[in-house]
């Protein structure tokens, strides 16, 4: 006579939180986590050190997938982002900033503004970045520039903020001439002061 062993319920009941839970942190991962990734931090702006290499983890490559980052190798371009100023208060549609910087070691640079699903801000400005060459233009180093909804002094540099909610930005580093960790966290990235508020905005700021 044979003896068939049955699996207790408990035991299924713990296998399937056990992978419910690892498939929730897979999903935050994609969708803009960094599970099993340390972060390079200069200031305020961070950066996954693995973005466009070959030890970048699945998770971070399927978010990079998902964002349609096309990230060059790291050799070729650094990625750093922020999602808060420089007080550490959250980067929103409703606040004018003030970003300033200075000359880079690389061999180009941008920064870019998204909203909160990583898109561009959906609006008519037609000032979702600025520059090296624009900063140059605008006087060379340093430069100053301004983040808000309208552009009321007329600045050259302006990343406009309209329909952008909470917002990230993402400097870019063409051809740096370093990515020796060291070296990154002591290059004297963009500052991004808050100027002040408009109340009457905050209503319309995706939370």
């Amino acid at each position: 006579m044979s003896i068939t062993h049955r699996t207790p319920v408990w035991a299924w009941i713990i296998t399937g939180l056990m992978a419910s839970i690892v498939g929730i942190a897979s999903a935050l991962a994609v969708t803009g986590g960094s599970l099993g990734s340390s972060r390079l931090v200069n200031a305020k702006w961070s950066s996954d050190p693995t973005i466009g290499s070959t030890a970048a983890n699945p998770w971070l490559r399927a978010r990079i997938a998902r964002v349609g980052l096309l990230a060059l190798s790291k050799e070729e371009t650094l990625y750093f982002d922020r999602t808060i100023d420089d007080a550490g208060n959250r980067l929103r549609e409703n606040c004018r900033y003030h970003i300033s910087g200075g000359p880079l070691p690389t061999l180009w640079w941008s920064i870019t503004i998204y909203n909160a699903d990583d898109f561009l801000p959906r609006n008519d400005d037609n000032s979702g970045s600025i520059d090296a060459t624009r900063a140059r233009t605008s006087g060379g180093a340093p430069w100053q520039g301004i983040i808000a909804p309208t552009n009321q002094d007329g600045n050259d540099l302006w990343l406009s903020s309209e329909a952008a909610g909470t917002f990230s930005l993402t400097l870019r580093l063409y051809q740096p001439s370093s990515t020796q960790a060291d070296a990154l966290t002591k290059m004297a990235f963009p500052k991004v002061t808050l100027i002040d508020c408009n109340a009457a905005l905050e209503s319309k700021v995706q939370k």
